[in-house]
């Protein structure tokens, strides 16, 4: 058994598409310090429309990670509100 991290790149856009929904919390925390650390100040996190949950867990961590500065759905041409747009500080 490969008990290795998965390493992702790092953009500016975080699909969380093949994300297990439980691992969605510390993988949304680790992209969020690793794109921090980087030098990112504009993001788009993909959790897609569903029921929303992903979403809500998206969007609890952003609540609590101090250098984020705000989000927001995403513009509709950007995945409406099946994203969400981070501005980190």
């Amino acid at each position: 058994m490969d008990d290795e991290p998965v390493r992702i790149p790092i953009t500016d856009v975080f699909d969380l598409h093949t994300v297990p929904p439980r691992d969605v919390k510390p993988i949304v925390e680790e992209y969020l310090t690793e794109a921090h650390r980087l030098g990112f100040k504009a993001l788009r996190i993909i959790h897609g429309r569903g029921i929303g949950v992903q979403r809500e867990i998206v969007r609890s961590v952003l609540s609590r990670t101090e250098f984020v500065r705000e989000f927001q759905d995403a513009p509709a041409e950007a995945g409406g509100w099946g994203a969400t747009i981070v501005t980190l500080k």
